[in-house]
């Protein structure tokens, strides 16, 4: 993973029924279409052997406030 935490934006083409397959099942599974999209590329992976770090948790929320002193 690109420093600091950064994601790695890549352009994908796709056939638009699969994009639409795709969008169905992330919305079954109340997820973005992107997370879908890289669940199925884990799973595939996954399933040819590929060994992958567990992804780091996104942080989620506002930041905490700093303190004035």
């Amino acid at each position: 993973m690109p420093a600091g935490g950064e994601r790695k934006a890549y352009p994908l083409r796709v056939d638009p029924a699969l994009w639409e397959a795709i969008e169905r099942c992330a919305a079954a599974e109340l997820r973005s279409v992107n997370a879908q999209v890289e669940m199925l590329l884990r799973e595939a992976l996954k399933d040819r052997g590929v060994k992958l770090k567990a992804p780091e948790p996104r942080k989620r929320g506002r930041p905490p406030r700093e303190r004035k002193d």
